[in-house]
């Protein structure tokens, strides 16, 4: 089985009409290209350095999550909507005392909305970069604006069974190993790794989490100058389970595109079976 995938890279600043028109635009040359599911990269909606909370959304409600319904139902694709910062958490419901966050953070949310602009999933970032990198805003504290996720999320599409995660947690190889027991054979990687750190790791750490689970990775990312303190990596790419760069987009905003083939990501599972040799944490 084959099916043909997009990555949309974007420069988003932090002006939500702007950004949405960008990636309504990038997502129309990704149906155009004959994709049938593209990825937008994190924070595409708004890319902002203070509190993210002015933005957020319930579940279900609000400019952000229509335009994705919207525009997947029109396009017919499935669209994964990099991150969009929720009030709510998973799971509960209006009324539950612990359904809105009360602290003024968000929770970056992705969000896989169907061909039909339906809702089909959503994963709540686990890891929140709160670090030190030598570039002009030197300090990232993810962790003031946003509450991080706790489960990890699989689902099975027309094109295979997706894993999803989310930009920081690709350094932790372990979140990715769980969504290959569970059957992932795309994951997707949407992101907004800084330059500094971008140029270092990211095609690296994209390829490694590829070849180790035998999937195929989806990796968009921001890819420019968006204000006097951030710049981001870019080079959105989407990576086979061989660790081949199958299609890449290097800076500014753009699409990536590039088929998949699940018959072929089967053949080097059935030839190198690591599932079933696997000796330290299996099963964990």
């Amino acid at each position: 089985m084959t099916g043909r995938v997009a990555a949309i890279q974007m420069v988003s600043t932090a002006t939500l009409e702007d950004n949405l028109a960008a990636a309504g635009r990038l997502l129309e040359q990704a149906a155009e290209a004959g994709a049938q599911l593209a990825l937008l990269p994190e924070v595409f909606a708004v890319l902002e350095g203070g509190p993210m909370a002015p933005f957020g959304e319930e579940q279900g409600r609000g400019p952000i999550q229509d335009f994705l319904r919207d525009t997947a139902a029109r396009l017919k694709l499935i669209i994964i909507g990099g991150t969009i910062p929720l009030l709510s958490r998973p799971g509960r419901q209006p009324g539950d005392a612990d359904y809105l966050l009360d602290d003024g953070r968000v929770r970056p949310a992705s969000l896989v909305f169907g061909a039909d602009g339906s809702l089909l999933a959503r994963y709540d970032k686990i890891h929140l970069f709160d670090v030190k990198v030598e570039d002009r805003q030197a300090a990232y504290s993810e962790s003031r604006s946003y509450e991080g996720g706790d489960s990890l999320v699989t689902l099975d599409t027309v094109l295979g069974r997706l894993g999803l995660s989310v930009c920081y947690d690709l350094r932790f190889p372990e979140l990715y190993r769980q969504l290959f027991q569970r059957g992932a054979e795309i994951v997707t990687v949407p992101a907004a790794f800084t330059r500094v750190t971008g140029e270092a790791h990211w095609e690296t750490l994209l390829r490694a989490r590829a070849i180790e689970n035998q999937c195929y990775i989806i990796a968009a990312d921001q890819g420019g100058v968006h204000n006097e303190k951030r710049e981001t990596w870019g080079h959105s790419m989407i990576i086979d389970p061989w660790g081949k760069v199958l299609a890449l987009h290097e800076r500014g905003e753009g699409v990536a595109v590039a088929d998949i083939d699940l018959a072929y990501l089967r053949d080097i599972r059935e030839r190198m079976p690591i599932a079933g040799q696997q000796r330290l944490g299996a099963g964990s």
